[in-house]
């Protein structure tokens, strides 16, 4: 049965990732695996796909990598990327407000509304939820929040006053200012929170450990391949860091950090 391959967190731009799927398919197919896809998958449904045990490459968020998917997965490491907020595999989210906003600082958004992509989100969710919890009275900071179910769409909202500020990874910011900027048009920055480990890319538990070298090895040999170079600068690819699954502690620890201050939720 053919293995399957999806890279779909970062889509701003699709056809560069299918470009790049086929450069490092081809390294993978000269190293001798067999039954590659011909191109990436783009699951609807990301949860059963990270459970697929035909899973040769996937992207995961490492909230959920954490928290639902422990001894279910084979962590492959983290994909770098060249964008404000990134160090090597750290990133960090950002906060957008609109430019007319008069906030300066997290502390102006009290009573406000929030918008985040999902609850099960590093970046748009537990990583804003340890920022704000210092701030938390009872509990409470936002007056409302509003689930988006994608960063793109949290963008949106800011941009057309359904919400006053949201979380988004630098990687997934960057790519809609260059690739879809009429999402982000009369945006800004206010702040970012603190840094952390990027998204998994994850394997099936069924993945060999011959199979899984390779992959990182194909991974950074792709990236660094000069032939590849127009199509990483399209992706924002500088690099590829193999890592396991104890470089994501850091998530539970935003988590818990939250927790002990009785803030539980946006």
């Amino acid at each position: 049965m053919p293995s399957i391959a999806a890279l779909p967190n970062y889509y701003s731009n699709r056809p560069a990732l299918e470009t790049f799927w086929r450069a490092l398919r081809q390294r993978l197919a000269a190293a001798g695996l067999a039954d590659l896809p011909a191109a990436l998958t783009w699951p609807e449904d990301l949860r059963p796909h990270w459970r697929d045990p035909s899973l040769l490459l996937g992207q995961t968020c490492g909230y959920p990598l954490v928290t639902e998917l422990t001894g279910q997965v084979r962590v492959v490491g983290s994909l770098c990327y060249d964008a404000p907020g990134c160090r090597g595999a750290w990133n960090r989210s950002q906060l957008v407000v609109r430019d007319d906003d008069p906030a300066r600082s997290l502390a102006d958004l009290r009573g406000r509304t929030v918008a985040y992509n999902g609850s099960d989100s590093q970046s748009g969710y537990n990583a804003l939820r340890a920022l704000v919890a210092p701030l938390a009275v009872d509990g409470r900071f936002f007056g409302r929040s509003l689930e988006t179910g994608a960063h793109l769409n949290s963008a949106e909202a800011v941009r057309d006053g359904l919400a006053d500020i949201a979380s988004i990874d630098c990687i997934s910011l960057a790519g809609f200012r260059r690739y879809l900027p009429d999402s982000v048009r009369g945006l800004r920055v206010l702040g970012e929170t603190d840094d952390y480990i990027g998204l998994p890319l994850i394997t099936s538990l069924q993945t060999s450990d011959a199979t899984l070298a390779l992959l990182r090895r194909t991974l950074a040999d792709t990236i660094a391949d000069p032939a590849n170079a127009a199509t990483c600068a399209a992706l924002l690819l500088v690099g590829f860091e193999p890592l396991e699954f104890e470089a994501y502690g850091k998530h539970l620890a935003l988590q818990e950090a939250a927790f002990a201050r009785g803030y539980r939720s946006l």
